[in-house]
């Protein structure tokens, strides 16, 4: 696949043989945007696990300190009180039985994430064949299925982001944006890394994680130096 001409301009900033530390990874990453618009900057990372077995497959949410800078579209799946405050907590949408029939005949898909009370996860398991392909079905690992639903629905605002790691032991995920002043884009890499690493499974022996990369949107991929943090 050809490159376009900015994207091989923008790599010649880049030496590829070398990891680089925090600080300077971050500034490269800003100056290696392509995009005439606010382009995302994203962190892919590769850990030393082994999916297939039970305990090392990992799976969370972190709300970064200075958010992503993306707007997502909400919805809550709830019933009573859990929804009435849900409203009040800002979600896009919010409703029961009748959303959920919406997905399922309509195939309606305005939203980014669904935040559901468990009493509401056995009707929503009915459509799963549906959600789970697109990453939308909620899970309490995430904090999507929740009796307080309400407060999920703060933290997304805030910038709460879900990871999973694939098959491969690969995690990718959005760090912000490249308007973000650096330090607030330095404060949620290091937030993201460590939250990764502490979360770290009790049956993997060494370093969790083995090489991490930020890049911009169409932007080269930069390697970051993993000596800043406490990858035991």
């Amino acid at each position: 696949m050809k490159k376009g001409k900015k994207y091989v301009e923008a790599s010649k900033l880049v030496d590829k043989s070398k990891s680089y530390e925090l600080k300077e990874a971050i500034k490269l990453v800003k100056q290696t945007s392509i995009t005439k618009f606010d382009a995302s900057i994203e962190i892919a990372m590769n850990l030393n696990i082994d999916t297939k077995k039970a305990g090392e497959q990992l799976r969370g949410s972190i709300v970064l300190p200075n958010g992503t800078g993306k707007t997502s579209k909400i919805l809550v799946i709830a019933k009573g009180e859990a929804a009435e405050a849900a409203k009040k907590a800002g979600a896009t949408y919010v409703g029961e039985l009748e959303l959920i029939e919406k997905i399922e005949k309509e195939n309606w898909f305005d939203f980014d994430i669904i935040i559901a009370t468990p009493e509401m996860m056995p009707a929503l398991g009915k459509i799963g064949k549906v959600l789970g392909p697109k990453g939308l079905m909620p899970n309490p690992k995430t904090g999507t299925v929740t009796i307080t639903p309400a407060k999920v629905v703060e933290d997304v605002k805030k910038g709460m982001i879900e990871y999973r790691a694939d098959s491969f032991g690969n995690i990718h995920s959005i760090l912000g944006k490249v308007s973000f002043a650096e330090n607030a884009l330095e404060e949620n890499l290091t937030y993201f890394i460590n939250t990764i690493i502490k979360s770290k499974p009790v049956s993997v022996k060494g370093p969790l994680i083995k090489n991490v990369t930020i890049s911009t949107t169409m932007g080269p991929g930069i390697k970051v130096s993993l000596d800043s943090f406490d990858n035991k």
